[in-house]
């Protein structure tokens, strides 16, 4: 007798109470069942079997299912790439270590109850992951174990955040530029008249008091030119492209800064590519990237000299520039935040160099990476792309 003529209703809701039908069904006939009605049904479980594994494998979270005696009974791709392992390596260890202390295999397999919780892990790689498991059934079948890859969504959060932070800032700028700015100009006005005034006072009260103008003088400059950072800093402004080879603008950079450089006792080495590509840029905002970044490096390095290295290369992609000093380094504490505003470990800097030097640099679609140790220098490499880039094609299978 065929297997699936029968047209009885089914218990339940959905194919899986379908489905438990028609084996309960089955079983209850089995005796009846010819060997080719038998053999198609199972052939008919199995392909639905690799359907659901094909299905399981192509979503991107994680996915382990457990029996009720935690054995794995199936992972799949992306759960083995989050864990770094092969199959037949994970254990219910692997994942319960990131539901912390109190929560263990054997106290989830007794409660019974769905846990969920958001951690972070460091190896392979660093990423923020929810840890998702779900009893199975009400007869304690198993367990199913849902491991999500949060970490884009916390990017995109961190990104949401700095631009909030980067709009905020910008609002503030103009009640800085009026609130600040004006009053700052007329103190530089009358400490320029007091100084005239000053001239006409006995010999003995003029020294002191033109040592205390000129003071005075200085601390309002350097407040006029941390403003003109700031707003320089947060203030949106478009490059203004022209084919440029940025060769020439590193040595126009270092022949600025070479009187101060010398002063310092300090060696500078370049190891500069020639022939680098030309690239489409805004040569005066590339020349203060480097002017910060230069400047940066000198003053990181002690009194009793250093060295400082220009290196410069491409890619398929990119143009590189990279500057290495021998400098005191950076703290991993400052590491983390090095981009903040007003963040400097320099008694007279206003903590804007880096601020802008990352600004110029996404402008111009570039990138930049930092790579410090407290006591052993920084090296801070500078990638812009390429106005032309080199498109690698694949070897071809036609023997010539």
């Amino acid at each position: 007798m065929p297997l699936f003529i029968y047209k009885s209703k089914p218990h339940g809701n959905g194919p899986a109470a379908m489905k438990k039908d028609t084996i309960d069904k089955l079983i209850g006939r089995i005796d009846h069942i010819k060997e080719e009605d038998l053999q198609r049904f199972f052939v008919k479980l199995a392909e639905q079997q690799g359907f659901f594994q094909q299905v399981f494998e192509a979503i991107q979270e994680g996915l382990i299912l457990l029996d009720n005696k935690g054995k794995i009974l199936f992972v799949n791709k992306a759960a083995l790439k989050l864990f770094d392992k092969e199959r037949g390596q994970i254990t219910p260890d692997d994942f319960c270590i990131f539901l912390g202390r109190d929560c263990s295999w054997d106290t989830i397999q007794q409660s019974q109850t769905a846990v969920s919780r958001d951690t972070e892990i460091f190896y392979p790689e660093h990423r923020f992951l929810n840890i998702f498991i779900s009893p199975i059934g009400s007869k304690n079948q198993g367990h199913l174990v849902l491991i999500r890859d949060e970490t884009p969504r916390h990017k995109k959060n961190a990104e949401n955040i700095e631009a909030e932070r980067l709009n905020a800032l910008t609002l503030l700028a103009a009640g800085v530029a009026h609130e600040i700015g004006n009053p700052l100009n007329s103190i530089g006005l009358h400490l320029q008249l007091l100084a005239r005034k000053a001239k006409q006072l006995p010999p003995k009260y003029r020294t002191d008091m033109e040592e205390l103008l000129k003071t005075a003088e200085s601390e309002t400059t350097r407040l006029d030119v941390i403003l003109k950072q700031f707003l320089q800093a947060i203030r949106p402004t478009s490059p203004i492209r022209e084919p440029y080879n940025i060769e020439t603008i590193l040595m126009e950079v270092l022949k600025l800064l070479e009187p101060e450089i010398q002063q310092r006792g300090i060696q500078i080495n370049t190891d500069l590519q020639p022939s680098l590509p030309i690239l489409s840029l805004d040569p005066v905002q590339i020349k203060q990237v480097f002017y910060n970044l230069i400047k940066n490096a000198y003053q990181s390095i002690p009194p009793e000299g250093g060295t400082i290295l220009l290196k410069s290369g491409y890619t398929d992609d990119s143009v590189f520039v990279t500057v290495a000093d021998t400098g005191c380094g950076i703290s991993p504490e400052v590491m983390g935040s090095i981009y903040e505003p007003f963040l400097t470990t320099k008694s007279t800097g206003s903590g804007l160099g880096l601020l802008i030097v990352r600004r110029i640099v996404k402008e111009h679609g570039g990138s930049i990476t930092l790579a410090s140790q407290p006591g052993q220098g920084t090296t801070i490499t500078v990638f812009l792309p390429r106005v032309e880039r080199t498109i690698r094609l694949l070897p071809s299978s036609i023997p010539s």
